[in-house]
């Protein structure tokens, strides 16, 4: 199947590394234009000569951007423009917010969540979409949680602003179709990245096991025994977000191994 990528112009927030980094790396195996970014310089270097040993895709640049700043989100989509004559594809994707319970967050950890996980993706929806609009076509995936599809525990603030992100994508999906922009949300399940190494330990010792151990026990309530890999993710979003789909927006998607059983 040819996914239409060849030369296009891809934006990949939060890229530095875990699934930003591996949607990132699929891009570039399909022969895009890939712009990754993240809050960490050194991060962003070390992805870029990764990325570019493991493709020969020589076309990936990088640009610092925190997506709590609009400012900054503003510079990387000017340097989408600027690289490679506007943009294609803007892959929307931040880190998680703080885990824990209502009453354990105050005005200020909500504030920052919102920021981080619903408002950031906002502007940069917003930046993106006049360079897809004159291009006459575009695709923008949300990275979000399997909690579009059901809550999770002790993730209030992620159950809560994830919510968010599929309504803002529901109702661009019929505001964008006109254009020809295709918009979709998509959540890992079980994945095996440090965001998810980090949620077990902490989860573990709460329960008094290892790390270990949660995963296994874990691992024994996903229909397909195993945490799902950051290129299974990559591999579906890409294709989401390439030519080869034409008709399909407005869908909020869990890639899970089968482990959410909400419909």
């Amino acid at each position: 199947m040819d996914l239409q990528l060849e030369g296009k112009s891809v934006v990949v927030l939060a890229s530095s590394k875990g699934l930003g980094k591996a949607i990132a790396e699929e891009f570039a195996r399909e022969g895009a234009n890939v712009l990754l970014s993240s809050r960490s310089e050194e991060e962003l270097k070390n992805a870029q000569s990764e990325i570019r040993e493991n493709t020969g895709n020589q076309n990936v640049t990088y640009q610092v951007c925190d997506v709590t700043n609009q400012d900054h989100i503003k510079a990387l989509m000017q340097k989408a423009v600027d690289l490679n004559g506007g943009v294609d594809v803007l892959i929307n994707n931040a880190g998680g917010p703080p885990a824990g319970t209502f009453d354990q967050f105050s005005d200020e950890d909500w504030h920052n969540a919102f920021e981080l996980n619903l408002l950031s993706f906002i502007r940069s929806i917003r930046e993106a979409v006049p360079s897809m609009k004159k291009q006459g076509s575009g695709r923008i995936l949300n990275i979000a949680s399997s909690s579009i599809k059901q809550t999770l525990d002790n993730l209030i603030l992620s159950n809560t602003f994830r919510a968010g992100i599929v309504g803002l994508s529901k109702s661009l999906s019929q505001e964008l179709a006109g254009d020809n922009i295709l918009i979709n949300t998509v959540g890992p399940g079980r994945i095996a990245t440090d965001r998810v190494a980090s949620l077990d330990e902490k989860r573990a010792g709460k329960l008094g096991i290892s790390p270990e151990e949660l995963k296994e026990n874990t691992e024994k309530s996903i229909p397909m025994g195993r945490y799902g890999e950051p290129e299974e993710f990559a591999k579906a979003v890409v294709f989401l977000a390439s030519g080869a789909n034409t008709y399909l927006t407005g869908q909020s998607l869990v890639i899970d191994g089968g482990l959410v059983k909400a419909l």
